[in-house]
């Protein structure tokens, strides 16, 4: 065997790479803080009954039915179906989901949209002109081979894992008492008490929400402060942990109002003067 070849020094190089990120996790392993280490500290707090761990997905995560259409259709065309006709699935696929990720559509928009495609169907039904417009969707064909729709699905996959390891280390931990804001992967943070901020949780987008996601948006009452959007997922679950938070915040409020505003019994310390009676007039000098 040749040390010097080229085969030896990849070997090297590949050893030399496992043995930095060997060195690195055993170092950094007691230093680094990530979101699962959060969540687990506050769990283990006897006092915290009431919490919530949260972190922004990127807007990537919505492709998931792509990446899925992009695998079957893969394999599809592996298995010698049309390609043609898997392109014009995946490329129909593509276009609406690119909708969803890009653009906010609630309820209204779709039935907008619906009643205007219909008003349009209808036109070109009173024209005879609908087997022409159908058939200009019949001409449009994507014929890509395999490894072209494997590299889109990896690519989005890529893209989605990044944003979750990012999210190991930039997130945001809320509890009835503060609210910390980790921006690194170690302590360094800011820790903000729950009367400086206010939280909403923003749904409007009905395909997003049919996808389980959902905004839970951060507002600081210093106004000079952006708000914080995040985009997380099981929407609903997250949302009736923090209206539990609230919950617990106002409570707390109510009572410390209340001890506040009880009156306040004063009990005076000055002894009430004694009363004289007839024997107890001092004797005169004669």
């Amino acid at each position: 065997m040749d040390w010097t070849s080229n085969q030896a020094i990849a070997v090297y190089i590949l050893l030399g790479v496992v043995a930095a990120a060997v060195v690195a996790f055993l170092v950094l392993k007691k230093t680094v803080r990530t979101r699962l280490t959060t969540q687990r500290q506050i769990e283990a707090d006897p006092d915290i009954n009431e919490w919530l761990v949260i972190f922004d997905w990127s807007n990537k995560i919505l492709y998931v039915p792509l990446i899925l259409i992009s695998i079957i259709a893969g394999i599809l065309v592996a298995s010698g179906v049309d390609p043609a006709w898997v392109g014009g699935v995946w490329f129909v696929v593509l276009l609406l989901n690119f909708l969803v990720g890009e653009y906010e559509i609630n309820m209204k928009v779709i039935i907008i949209g619906l009643l205007c495609i219909a008003l349009l169907l209808l036109w070109l039904h009173l024209l005879g002109w609908v087997e022409g417009f159908v058939k200009i969707f019949r001409n449009i064909s994507v014929a890509l081979n395999e490894t072209a729709y494997f590299l889109v699905a990896v690519l989005g996959l890529l893209a989605i894992g990044i944003s979750w390891v990012k999210g190991l280390f930039f997130y945001v931990a809320l509890t009835p008492n503060y609210m910390n804001i980790q921006e690194g992967p170690t302590e360094t943070g800011e820790h903000i008490g729950q009367e400086d901020y206010n939280s909403r949780v923003n749904t409007q987008d009905f395909l997003e929400r049919l996808m389980g996601f959902g905004r839970i948006i951060i507002i600081f009452k210093d106004r000079k402060r952006q708000p914080m959007s995040m985009l997380v997922w099981g929407i609903r679950r997250k949302a009736a942990s923090l209206e539990a938070i609230r919950g617990t915040i106002s409570v707390e409020q109510h009572l410390r109002g209340g001890a506040a505003g009880e009156p306040v019994v004063r009990t005076s310390t000055v002894p009430e003067p004694e009363s004289e009676s007839a024997g107890d007039v001092p004797p005169g000098d004669g």
